[in-house]
C-alpha cells in the first residue's frame, strides 16, 4: 500500500529550537539553584512541558507544590516564547521546503504531530503552516508521546488511517508513539540509533525515495 499521508514531528525534524528550550530551562534552573546541563536537556526531547519540569526538579533538594510547578512551567514557556520571536523563515532549510513541496505535488496529505503547545507560533514564524493540511499539537491532546494520541488525531485531521501514514520522528518517544498507534515510522537524527523504526533517514529528502518506492 502506498502512503496517503505523512505526519511530522516539529522540533528536530522540520526545524530546530533546541537551543531556545535549553536557554529557557537553564534560566529557570539557575534561578532555582538547580544543576542543569545539555545532557539533562537531552532527556527532555519530545517530552511534554510538565514532564520536562519534573525531570529538572529531580536535581532539586526542595519539594514544590503543584501550584509552584505550574508557575515554573509558565515562567519557562514565557521565556521560550520570547526567544521564539527570533525565528524567521530562514530557519527552515531549502531541503525541507523543497521536500515538502515535492510530497504535496505527489498528492500526499501532510500533517504536524507535536507535543508542543507553541506549534502554531513556530509554524507562523517560520512560514511553514502553508504546507500542512492538519496540525495536532499540545493544545488538543491530553497525553504526550509515547502515547500515540497526537499522531492519531493528526491522521484523523487528514482523513487517513494510521496504516496509510508515515510518521517522521527524531525522538525515541515519538517512534514508540508511532508504533503504538499502528503507523509506519521513519527515524531521523537521534532516533536513528535506536533502530526501532521502519525506515532510517540520513537526510530529510530521503523521504522522497521512501514514498516513491513504497
Amino acid at each position: 500500500m502506498k502512503f496517503a499521508g505523512v505526519i511530522f514531528d516539529l522540533d528536530g525534524v522540520l526545524c530546530f529550537t533546541d537551543k531556545y528550550h535549553y536557554q529557557a530551562w537553564k534560566k529557570l534552573a539557575d534561578r532555582l539553584g538547580i544543576y542543569f546541563d545539555e545532557k539533562i536537556n537531552g532527556r527532555l526531547r519530545g517530552v511534554a512541558r510538565m514532564e520536562c519540569l519534573e525531570i529538572i526538579l529531580e536535581k532539586s533538594e526542595k519539594q514544590y507544590t503543584d501550584q509552584e510547578k505550574k508557575s515554573f512551567a509558565d515562567e519557562k514557556n514565557s521565556c521560550y516564547r520570547e526567544l521564539l520571536k527570533n525565528m524567521t523563515p530562514d530557519d527552515i532549510s531549502e531541503e525541507v521546503r523543497n521536500t515538502l513541496n515535492r510530497l504535496r505535488e505527489k498528492g500526499l496529505k501532510l500533517a504536524v504531530g507535536s507535543s508542543s503547545k507553541n506549534t502554531p507560533l513556530i509554524l507562523e514564524r517560520t512560514d511553514l503552516a502553508k504546507y500542512f493540511d492538519a496540525v495536532s499539537d499540545g493544545n488538543n491532546i491530553t497525553r504526550s508521546k509515547p502515547d500515540p494520541e497526537v499522531f492519531l488525531k493528526a491522521a484523523e485531521g487528514i482523513s487517513c488511517k494510521p496504516a496509510e501514514c508515515l510518521v517522521v520522528e527524531d525522538a525515541l518517544a515519538g517512534i514508540e508513539a508511532g508504533i503504538a498507534g499502528g503507523f509506519k515510522t521513519a527515524a531521523i537524527g537521534d532516533a536513528v540509533q535506536y533502530h526501532r523504526s521502519d525506515f532510517e533517514l540520513k537526510t530529510f529528502s530521503d523521504l522522497l525515495s521512501i514514498v516513491e518506492n513504497k
